[in-house]
Parts: C-alpha cells; structure tokens; sequence
C-alpha cells in the first residue's frame, strides 16, 4: 500500500492495525527525509565551495546565518496558518475549502513576503556591525544578506507551496522537487563562485566559464535555485494537484473566519521564531569576539550537524500531515498513538545519526574546510553535540505533531524557556572559560532540555486534549 492508500484508510475511517499505522509514518517520512538530506548535500556542497575561498568569506556567511534562519521560520510561520487547515479540510473531505484556503494563502503569504524583502534590504547593511564583524567581514556579509532578502519572495513561495502539497498528503512531489533544487544550486555556485579556469574531477580536467562572484555568487547560486523551483512547485499546485489544483467554476472566497485562524495559528509560531531566531542571533554575538576561526568553525559544525537532524524535520513534516488529517477525519482514536509513533521513530534515527556523527566528526568538518585549525575545532564540538541528538530529535518531531494539530503555543513556549533560560544564559557564562566548547556545551544541554520538555507535554497535554477531543473541536 501506498502513503496515500493508508492516508485515504484513515479518512474513511476503516481500522488501521499497528503495523499499518507505523507503516504509514515511514512511508510518509521517507520522501521527506530525503528532501532534507539532499538538501543538507546542497548546504555541505555549498560550503565546501566556500570554504575554498578565504577564511573570512566562510565567517561572513557564518555571521549572517542565524537571521537568514529567523527570517526563514517568519516565512515558514506565515504559511503554516493555512497548511495547518487545509490539512484538516483535506482530512474532512472539504477539498472545495482546501484550495479556496490554497488561493486565499498564496495571495496573504505574497503579501507578507514583500514586507520581509523590504526589512532585509533595509537590514544589510547595519546587520554586521551589530553583530561584532570586524572589517574584514562586514562588507562580505552585508553583500551575501542583501542577496538573500532579494530572494524573498521566492524562499516564501518555495516554503508555502511545499507545505500546502505536503498538506494534501503528497510528499513525493515535493521531495523530488527539492533534490532538483540542490543539483541545480550546484551548478549556479559553480558558475558563479569561482572565476573562468580549468578545473580538475576524476583526474579529467575541463575548462569552466565562471563569473569569480565569491561569496556573492553563492548567494545568488542559492537564490536562482529557489526561484526556479518555486514556480515549479507553483504549477504543480495550482494546475496539477488532484487536491489543491484550480476548478473551472470555483472562484475565490475571502474567507474571514479562515484568514482570523490562520493568523491565530501563525502569531505563535512566528512568536516562537522570533524566540529561536532571536536566540541563534544572540548566541552568534557570543561567538563572534572568539575570532574567524571560532565564527568558521561554529558554522560549518552547524552545517555538518544538520546532517543528523534533517531527517528529523522530514518525519515532523510527515507527523504534522498525518495529524493534521487524522483530526479533520476525527479519527479520536488514532491521533495520540501516530503522535507517539512519530517521535519513536525521530529518536531512533537521531540515535543512530549521533552516534555517526560522533565517529565521522574530523571527515565531516574536513570536507567543509581545508583549514586545520577549524577542523580541529569543528570536530571537537560535534562530538559533544553528539549526545543530545536523541532529545533533539523528540523536540522536533514533537513540535510537527503539536503544530499538526494546531497547537502552535506549546512550541513556543517550551522554546522561550529553554533558549532564553537555559542556552543563552549558560553560552555566555561558559564562553570566557572554554570557548567555543563550551558554548557548544551550553547548546548539547539546551537541546536535552527542550526535548525532556516535549516529551513530558506530549504524554500530558497532547495526550488528554487529543482523548477529549479538543483538537477536533477547535
């Protein structure tokens, strides 16, 4: 059986044995996961081209990352109000709603979108003097985010279509679509990082036409590739989604009451981004005086991490899905227990990515950077990032399942206590002694936290709203 066989299953509200239950979140994990590991290749390969050039090309990118990340959760908060209904429209069989709720998105996302492009550019240049860069950085940096603001518009695009197909109960799309975009940020760095000149694979040297764009032309590698494949996604959405595709007949309805939800459900997770994302920046400004090689390390280790936890947002990806559908089909019986399933399945692939990246750590860094010193350094914090995988991966699936349901808050919550009380506290204070370390350290512990947290609230809260049916009510 097909993910859509069990999710069609579900709906109609036949009985689903345990197998078939677990089943149904690996199939549906699958293509996710995929998607995020080709897109953590796109990353590694994007920063091992990087990590070719100066030092101060990779702590320019370092330095900006962690705002890059908070305006793409703002992106991802923005869509999440309308994917979070259209997957319970779709669960309820209302796929009339689903796409007015599919247009009614794209038009309020759009919208959004250009405010944030319009906060970015203005943001670049000032971003790295706040931040603590030193000369050698700050115009490299402010270069490579305007880049990155300018492409708004289409990261928006590209997270909201990708979350509505997902919504539906198709991953395969989407998955297949993102490994394109990788390939294709391969082949724009590699014109546009580099200058014209020879170059050297297999032994088989061939000549490349190059624009020598440094860190620059990585910004824009990633940004033509985000362009092309959001339109892609778009069409697929609009014109060839069973589900979501446009009808002759059908004409938009602005929906109040649909935009209010989606405000209410989007204000909690763009609060929680706020929240991280703020979090990562003030966690950035603690590395920052530690030097270029401390800023290099911090982002490749970042970088090489993901790696492991990836495949984690691809099963929360498949979590808030299955969730989503199986309260819009008011399946009482079924929410609680794939909740539980999901969150196994996170912690035992986390598990075993820990303890891979554990032992790879040193080829791991030494893929990124040909640089000693931060290889040295970069292996020695992914080892101690190692041992909080497993809790990091119940945080994270945890969270697709509440957001799945359309409880927005706990994550935000949980994540305003343990980076703000917990992390940034705990960096600051063991940064003057240990350095780098032992802000990585302050990170490992952080992570064991949240997730203790989300575990605690997942057999508590989710498990007695989900039996009292608060979840399908709301």
């Amino acid at each position: 059986m097909t993910a859509n066989d069990f999710l069609t299953k579900m709906r109609d509200g036949e009985e689903l044995k345990p197998s078939q239950q677990i089943m149904m979140i690996i199939r549906l994990s699958i293509p996710a996961m995929l998607a995020q590991l080709s897109s953590i290749i796109m990353q590694y390969i994007d920063a091992s081209m990087v990590g070719r050039l100066e030092r101060a090309d990779s702590a320019a990118i370092g330095l900006v990352s962690s705002t890059t990340w908070l305006f793409g959760g703002l992106m991802m908060a923005a869509g999440i109000g309308f994917t979070v209904q259209i997957a319970k429209a779709v669960g309820a069989k209302q796929d009339a709603r689903a796409r007015n709720l599919v247009k009614t998105g794209l038009i309020c996302v759009a919208v959004f979108s250009v405010v944030l492009l319009t906060a970015g550019a203005a943001l670049s240049s000032v971003l790295p003097v706040w931040l603590g860069a030193d000369d050698a950085v700050k115009g490299k940096a402010s270069a490579y985010f305007l880049v990155f603001a300018l492409s708004i518009p289409f990261v928006q695009l590209n997270h909201t279509s990708v979350g509505m197909i997902q919504a539906s109960g198709n991953m395969r799309v989407p998955s297949l679509l993102e490994v394109v975009m990788c390939a294709l940020d391969v082949v724009f760095n590699a014109l546009l990082i580099f200058p014209s000149g020879t170059r050297s694979i297999f032994g088989l040297e061939f000549y490349m036409p190059g624009a020598g764009l440094g860190i620059t032309g990585a910004a824009l590698g990633t940004a033509l590739a985000e362009a092309v494949v959001s339109l892609f996604l778009l069409w697929f959405l609009l014109f060839r989604s069973g589900v979501t595709g446009l009808k002759r007949g059908e004409k938009l309805v602005f929906s109040m009451s649909d935009i209010k939800r989606a405000v209410r459900l989007a204000i909690p997770v763009a609060a929680e981004q706020i929240v991280t994302g703020s979090a990562y920046i003030a966690f950035t400004r603690i590395v920052s005086p530690l030097g270029e090689a401390a800023i290099a390390a911090n982002s490749f280790s970042i970088t090489a991490e993901s790696l492991v936890y990836m495949p984690g947002y691809g099963i929360g990806a498949a979590a808030s899905t299955i969730i989503g559908q199986s309260i819009g089909a008011r399946r009482v019986d079924l929410t609680n227990r794939l909740g539980r399933l999901a969150v196994f399945l996170g912690v035992a692939v986390m598990t075993a990515g820990g303890a891979f990246m554990y032992a790879a750590a040193p080829y791991m860094i030494s893929i990124l950077s040909p640089d000693p010193e931060i290889q040295a350094l970069g292996a020695r914090i992914l080892r101690i990032e190692a041992f909080a995988e497993p809790l990091f991966a119940a945080s994270i699936v945890a969270t697709g399942v509440f957001r799945g349901a359309g409880d927005t808050v706990v994550p935000t919550a949980v994540s305003l206590v343990s980076m703000w009380c917990v992390r940034i506290p705990l960096a600051a204070f063991l940064s003057g002694t240990y350095g780098l370390p032992g802000v990585w350290i302050a990170m490992a512990f952080e992570l064991c936290v949240r997730g203790a947290l989300f575990i605690i609230l997942l057999f508590t809260r989710f498990k007695k709203r989900a039996a009292a049916s608060r979840y399908i009510r709301e």
